[in-house]
C-alpha cells in the first residue's frame, strides 16, 4: 500500500497516512489536486485529505476536489492536531520576531501568537513545510508551528509545547482510493446532491432519511460551480448504503434531487480506535 498527503514528512497528513497503516508507504505531495492525481494515475494506491477540524471547520477545498475526481471515500481517520513553536538550537523565545505556519495552523494558536510582541506571522503552505523553510535558512530569529515530530524530522527544537488555543484540536481526514481499506463492514456514507429552488425543498430532502431513521452527522452546503446562487448539499449519513433504509432513502432522494451523487461508504473512525492509539506517537 502507498498512501499520498499533502504536505512534508513530519505534517499532519503524514500522521493520519500513518494511522492508516503504519506498514505502507507514505507519498508527499505539493497540493490536495496532486494528492488525488497520485492516486488517480499512480504511484499511490491511496491519498489521505483533511475534512474538517474540531475547531476550525470544514476543510471546503476537499468537497470541492471529490466532485471533480473519479474516487471514493474509501475510510477515515482522526488524528489530535499538538502544534509547537520550534526554532533551530541555540534560539530563544525572546528573539523569535518571525514565525511561520499553515494559516490553520496560525488560526489555532492565535492566543499564543497574541503574548507576542513584534512578530511577523508568514502564511506557509504546510506546517511541515514552514518547519524545513526555518531549519533551512537556520535564522537567528525564525520559528515555525508545526508538529514535534517535524522538529525531530528537521533538527528543530521547541521553544513552547502544546500552544494551540484548545486541548481537543481534533482534524478528521478521509482517506480516498479505488478500493476498500481492508474487510471492515461500512457504516458511514456521504452523499452529494443538489435541490431545486422552491419552498421546503431541503425538509423533503431530509424527510427522507428521517422517515427511515437514518442519523445525519453532518451537512454541508458548498455553492454549486458555474451556477450562480445555487447551491450543493453534502451529507454523511451513519449507515451503510446498502442498509435497506438507507438505500430506500437514497432512493426517494433521487427522485426529487436533480443530480445525487454517492462519494463513499466505509467505516467511520470510532472513539474506541482513537483511545487505542498514542495520540502522541505520531502527531504531537
Amino acid at each position: 500500500m502507498r498512501i499520498a498527503f499533502q504536505g512534508e514528512m513530519g505534517a499532519f497528513g503524514e500522521a493520519a497516512a500513518e494511522r492508516v497503516n503504519r506498514e505502507a508507504r507514505r507519498v508527499a505531495c505539493p497540493t490536495f489536486d496532486s494528492v488525488f492525481e497520485a492516486v488517480g494515475r499512480g504511484p499511490a494506491t491511496h491519498g489521505v485529505l483533511p475534512i474538517e477540524n474540531s475547531i476550525a471547520g470544514t476543510i471546503h477545498q476537499t468537497y470541492d476536489l471529490l466532485l471533480e475526481h473519479d474516487l471514493s471515500i474509501v475510510g477515515e481517520v482522526e488524528v489530535p492536531v499538538v502544534h509547537h513553536l520550534l526554532a533551530p538550537p541555540g534560539v530563544s523565545l525572546d528573539r523569535v520576531r518571525r514565525i511561520y505556519s499553515h494559516p490553520q495552523a496560525l488560526a489555532q494558536c492565535e492566543r499564543f501568537l497574541k503574548t507576542l510582541s513584534d512578530v511577523e506571522i508568514v502564511a506557509s503552505a504546510n506546517t511541515a513545510g514552514a518547519a524545513k523553510r526555518v531549519a533551512e535558512e537556520a535564522r537567528p530569529d525564525a520559528a515555525a508551528i508545526a508538529s514535534a515530530r517535524a522538529g525531530d524530522l528537521f533538527g528543530l527544537v521547541s521553544l513552547a509545547p502544546a500552544i494551540q488555543d484548545f486541548r481537543d484540536n481534533v482534524t478528521r481526514f478521509i482517506v480516498i482510493g479505488r478500493r476498500p481499506l481492508g474487510d471492515s463492514m461500512a457504516d458511514k456514507t456521504t452523499v452529494v446532491f443538489s435541490l431545486r429552488n422552491e419552498p421546503g425543498a431541503l425538509f423533503k430532502a431530509l424527510g427522507v432519511f428521517a422517515l427511515r431513521n437514518v442519523n445525519l452527522t453532518k451537512l454541508e452546503s458548498r455553492p454549486f460551480r458555474g451556477r450562480p446562487w445555487e447551491y450543493l448539499f453534502y451529507a454523511d449519513l451513519a449507515a451503510s448504503r446498502d442498509e435497506l433504509p438507507c438505500a430506500r432513502a437514497l432512493q426517494h432522494l433521487a427522485e426529487m434531487a436533480p443530480t445525487l451523487r454517492v462519494l463513499g461508504s466505509y467505516c467511520a473512525w470510532h472513539e474506541h480506535e482513537m483511545k487505542a492509539l498514542d495520540p502522541f506517537d505520531v502527531c504531537t
